[in-house]
């Protein structure tokens, strides 16, 4: 099992870490994904990638605190200011509202479009990774980040025009 972890701790921290933005709960679910990866390894079957199959514990580990936080996702958004060197105080309240905007909007999406996205974005995985992550092909997660990404950008459009016209 150590040589388990060894190989694999770096590739969940970062799964989990892309899906919870939270390096501490990251940590702590990666060390809880190994320990239940632990007392379930019989049930490994070898039809994926040992990577994967530790993903998936790690997804399901995080859904599981999703629930215990009420569905919201904890977002850090003080990361994303960081790398403004100056930003004017209006500037960071307006970036951090459309940043929420857009964490609502992906909220709304289906739940394999809602990780892909957070996947790519978060954790800039590749669309490769993310479809061994998920058991799906590269082309799949493609397509479905592609698709994603025109729902908010048609949410956007609409919440344009109800500000224009409402």
């Amino acid at each position: 099992m150590e040589e388990i972890y060894k190989e694999n701790a770096k590739i969940v921290y970062h799964f989990l870490l892309s899906l919870c933005r939270d390096r501490d709960l990251a940590e702590d679910m990666t060390q809880e994904t190994f320990l239940q990866a632990y007392r379930s390894l019989e049930r490994y079957d070898g039809s994926c990638k040992l990577s994967s199959w530790l993903c998936q514990i790690a997804k399901h580990l995080y859904y599981q605190n999703l629930a215990k936080w009420g569905k919201e996702l904890p977002v850090d958004l003080t990361e994303a200011d960081e790398a403004d060197t100056s930003p004017q105080p209006e500037e960071t309240v307006l970036r951090r509202l459309e940043l929420l905007d857009v964490l609502k909007e992906m909220q709304k999406l289906p739940q394999q479009t809602r990780e892909v996205m957070y996947l790519r974005l978060i954790g800039s995985l590749s669309f490769k990774e993310i479809g061994e992550i998920l058991g799906k092909s590269e082309n799949w997660a493609r397509v479905t980040f592609y698709r994603g990404k025109e729902k908010l950008i048609q949410a956007a459009k609409d919440a344009d025009r109800k500000e224009e016209f409402g």
